[in-house]
């Protein structure tokens, strides 16, 4: 015999669906408005920090961090309670970033200015892709992780490699250029490498003598390379998953009826005019 829910049991049961559920009216109804106030927070950050508009409405700004910070502590709290995997929820990326939107609030009565920290709340937001949970941007997603963690050992030899160079090459432009041109240390040449390697140039400094500026030259030139390779390596495991995917999953079969190509292995009938496979 079933044990009769109680009235606690059945409103935290559904609180869980509203608050971890998508696929009912509530719960994207609350998850659109959470991502409202995120948004709203995220504003009243930026803003406080214009001088002129924090002056005029500090007051009303407060305030309306503190509420949102309540709306966030009651949620995060809900959030706790309902779900059965307490620890698991609470040690998550999401219950992690939850916890740490809520606490510069309070953390601003202890230590003045820590309340800018509210700005990680903009972390929130990724919560758009649990809101949207179509099946195509599910998997792409899952297709463009699959390729990272492919590529992750060649990005990370690629990434290896260019330290070494911009190590050598900076240490190359302090003993070429000197501190005359800027150049007062290796750590300083080290930052115009990079500044240079990765075609920002600030132009803060610069060298002067021939062979500083043909290094230099060589250097932007690398950069572009540079800038190129882990996109070519990322894309080329994209490429790879795709002709894997289609390999296993696309047939070419010519439908007799309609002419069409291309179907799952396992297809029997056309999807387009229903015509049988069979025998294609």
């Amino acid at each position: 015999m079933r044990k009769k829910k109680t009235f606690l049991e059945k409103l935290r049961q559904r609180i869980y669906i509203i608050i971890y559920g998508t696929n009912t009216f509530f719960g994207r109804l609350f998850d659109l408005i959470l991502l409202g106030v995120i948004l709203l927070s995220v504003v009243l950050v930026m803003l406080e920090t214009v001088q002129g508009f924090d002056g005029e409405y500090h007051k009303e700004v407060v305030l309306l961090e503190w509420i949102i910070t309540a709306f966030f502590t009651i949620e995060y709290l809900l959030r706790v309670i309902t779900t059965r995997r307490h620890v698991k929820y609470i040690f998550s990326f999401y219950g992690i970033i939850d916890l740490i939107a809520v606490l510069p609030m309070y953390l601003s009565l202890f230590v003045t200015g820590t309340s800018v920290l509210a700005i990680v709340r903009a972390f929130r937001l990724l919560r758009l892709f649990k809101i949207i949970n179509h099946p195509k941007f599910t998997g792409q997603s899952l297709h463009l992780k699959d390729a990272l963690i492919a590529s992750r050992n060649k990005i990370v030899v690629f990434i290896y490699f260019v330290l070494i160079s911009t190590v050598f090459i900076g240490s190359l432009m302090y003993v070429v250029e000197g501190k005359e041109s800027g150049f007062t240390s290796i750590p300083m040449s080290i930052y115009w490498t990079i500044v240079t390697l990765t075609t920002v140039g600030y132009g803060d400094i610069s060298p002067i003598t021939p062979l500083g500026q043909f290094i230099a030259s060589f250097v932007m030139i690398l950069g572009y390379g540079i800038i190129a390779v882990p996109t070519g390596i990322v894309s080329a495991e994209i490429v790879k998953k795709d002709n894997k995917i289609e390999n296993k999953l696309i047939a070419k079969k010519t439908c007799t009826n309609c002419g069409l190509t291309s179907y799952l292995k396992e297809a029997k009938y056309c999807y387009n005019c229903g015509n049988s496979l069979l025998n294609e």
